[in-house]
């Protein structure tokens, strides 16, 4: 309310006031249709200022489930350390630490504290809705990624092959140090060792690496044969559309702010070497699509209620 409003309320206050002082309370309470208690509140309230008459907010000062001093000091200290992180997976550290609030909580909260900066995302087309996976290995989608080449000491380039179970997220990664159609069937085989269930289909795009689909239609690549070979569909994505392969994109851009961007390779066996614990700790890291469980979690969960 504006200071310099005198509400009708205010008025109607000050007259019951003047004929509390001039007759009595017991008389006020019966001129004005109300009890004694009304007319001692407002008596005890009036200090000979129209404004002490306003109403007072009843909303309460404090919250019961309101951050505690610690609470904030915690989540202040480890934005320091995790300000590059996503606001997700920052949420999933503090829990780890005991934090007890929502995600949408804490990003209140950070809002508040001008922590991050929220910006209006453009509206995005309507697309087709994505039919969910029902079962582990129903669809695999496998794509390449580059080494970023800040990270490489060594004088030659690296390249990131990543396998996603769109079912459970489970992840498999390599890095070798060419890309040709043999080390994808390379690829492959380490990709069914490592999946502990069968897969029915394997998603890529159209690169030279995986088909000939856009040079020639007769001609099937040594990964397309071994899919065949093995009783695996191949499921090419529409040229130029990334977005059909999202999870797999999604993922690279996830490696790009959590491991290329804090590493330095010197050799190929380097790189593999520093990826081994990344990749563990991807498929033991909580998700929301998977209800805060692991990839590791989720699949385990599965196979013992099929059991």
């Amino acid at each position: 309310m504006n200071k310099q409003t005198i509400t009708q309320e205010m008025r109607y206050r000050l007259s019951l006031i003047k004929h509390a002082n001039k007759f009595g309370v017991t008389k006020t309470a019966i001129k004005y249709k109300t009890n004694r208690q009304y007319v001692y509140r407002w008596l005890n309230r009036y200090d000979g200022n129209i404004r002490s008459l306003a109403n007072i907010s009843t909303k309460p000062k404090s919250h019961p489930k309101a951050h505690t001093a610690d609470e904030i000091k915690l989540i202040v200290d480890m934005w320091k350390k995790n300000h590059d992180t996503g606001l997700v997976t920052f949420w999933v550290k503090l829990k780890l630490k005991g934090y007890n609030h929502s995600v949408s909580v804490l990003y209140r909260v950070m809002k508040r504290l001008n922590l991050i900066n929220s910006k209006v995302k453009p509206k995005r087309k309507k697309t087709k809705p994505y039919v969910q996976m029902t079962f582990p290995g129903e669809r695999i989608q496998i794509d390449i990624k580059q080494v970023p080449t800040d990270c490489l000491v060594c004088d030659y380039k690296l390249y990131q092959y990543t396998a996603i179970d769109e079912f459970s997220r489970f992840r498999y990664l390599q890095i070798y140090d060419e890309k040709p159609t043999y080390i994808s069937v390379k690829f492959m085989k380490e990709v069914l060792k490592n999946f502990n269930f069968e897969i029915l289909t394997v998603r890529t795009d159209n690169g030279l690496e995986f088909t000939n689909r856009l040079i020639t239609e007769n001609k099937p690549t040594l990964f397309e044969n071994f899919l065949k070979e093995n009783n695996i569909n191949h499921d090419l994505i529409k040229p130029y559309t990334p977005k059909h392969n999202g999870k797999v994109e999604r993922s690279h851009r996830k490696d790009n702010e959590r491991f290329y961007r804090f590493r330095r390779f010197y050799s190929l066996e380097d790189a593999r070497k520093q990826l081994k614990p990344y990749l563990r700790e991807y498929n033991n890291f909580p998700m929301a699509p998977l209800d805060w469980k692991s990839p590791n979690e989720f699949l385990r969960d599965y196979f013992n209620k099929s059991v």
